[in-house]
C-alpha cells in the first residue's frame, strides 16, 4: 500500500494546483478582474481555506512571479556555470530547458509579461534582476564559446537576446491544451540557438582581397564590441 504524503507534501501539492489556477485566471480575466473568490472556486474550495494557503491575492501573483523568474534564472545559472560541459552543450541544454518551459505554461509567462509594468516594486524589482541575471549568464556562455572556437564570431549579448527571443516566443504559439509537446519543441529550439552560433557551416574563405579585408574589418568590429563592453562591466 502506498505511503501517504507528509503534510509539508500535500500542502506542496495543494498550493502549486492553487496557483495554476490563480495563473490561467490571471491570464485570462487580468490580475485585477480576478477576485480570490474566483480562485477558491475555481480550486474547489472556500475562501477561507484558501486564505490558509496564501494570504491575498497579491500573495499569489508574488509566488507566480518567483517561480517564473528566480527559479528559472537559478536553473540557467547552474546549467551555464556547468564546466563538466563544453559551450555548445550548455547552450543546448538552456535553449531546451527555456523552451519547454514555455511550452509547459505559456499562460505563466505571458502573464508575468503582460503585467510587468503593473507588478508591486518589489516584485518588478524580483523580475528584473532575474532578467538581467540570465541574459548575464548567457552571454558570458557565448563568450567562452567565441573564445574556445566552438562557436563564431558573434556578438555575445546580441546572440544571447537572439536565443532569449526564440525560446520566450514559445508561449506565443503554444497549444495550452497539451497539444504541444514540450520536449519536441525544447530540442527544436535548442538546434536552432546553436545553430546560430556554430561554427559549422560557415560560408567560404573570401574571394580575393577587397572581400578579405572587408571579412577582416568585420571580425574587427566585432572584437572591438567585445572589448569595449568588458571596459565598461570593468567600470561597474
Amino acid at each position: 500500500m502506498p505511503s501517504r504524503p507528509s503534510t509539508a507534501a500535500r500542502r506542496r501539492i495543494i498550493e502549486h494546483e492553487i496557483i495554476e489556477h490563480a495563473g490561467r485566471l490571471f491570464a485570462e480575466r487580468g490580475f485585477a478582474g480576478t477576485s480570490v473568490q474566483d480562485i477558491a472556486d475555481a480550486s474547489g474550495m472556500s475562501r477561507p481555506a484558501l486564505y490558509y494557503y496564501f494570504k491575498s491575492k497579491e500573495d499569489l501573483l508574488a509566488s507566480l512571479v518567483t517561480e517564473v523568474t528566480e527559479g528559472a534564472a537559478a536553473q540557467i545559472r547552474a546549467v551555464a556555470r556547468d564546466d563538466d560541459q563544453n559551450a555548445t552543450e550548455r547552450l543546448r541544454s538552456i535553449a531546451r530547458l527555456l523552451a519547454s518551459w514555455r511550452a509547459q505554461q505559456p499562460g505563466r509567462f505571458l502573464l508575468l509579461v503582460r503585467s510587468e509594468s503593473v507588478l508591486p516594486p518589489d516584485l518588478a524589482r524580483v523580475n528584473e534582476r532575474a532578467k538581467r541575471g540570465t541574459l548575464r549568464e548567457l552571454t558570458k556562455l557565448i563568450e567562452q564559446g567565441v573564445a574556445a572556437g566552438e562557436f563564431r564570431m558573434v556578438d555575445p549579448r546580441s546572440a544571447a537576446l537572439a536565443v532569449l527571443g526564440i525560446c520566450n516566443w514559445v508561449a506565443w504559439w503554444a497549444d495550452p491544451s497539451g497539444r504541444t509537446d514540450p520536449a519536441a519543441v525544447g530540442a527544436a529550439m535548442a538546434d536552432l540557438a546553436v545553430a546560430m552560433v556554430a561554427q559549422t557551416g560557415q560560408p567560404g574563405p573570401p574571394q580575393g582581397p577587397a572581400a578579405a579585408l572587408a571579412a577582416v574589418r568585420r571580425e574587427l568590429d566585432t572584437l572591438e564590441c567585445l572589448l569595449t563592453e568588458d571596459h565598461d562591466d570593468g567600470r561597474d
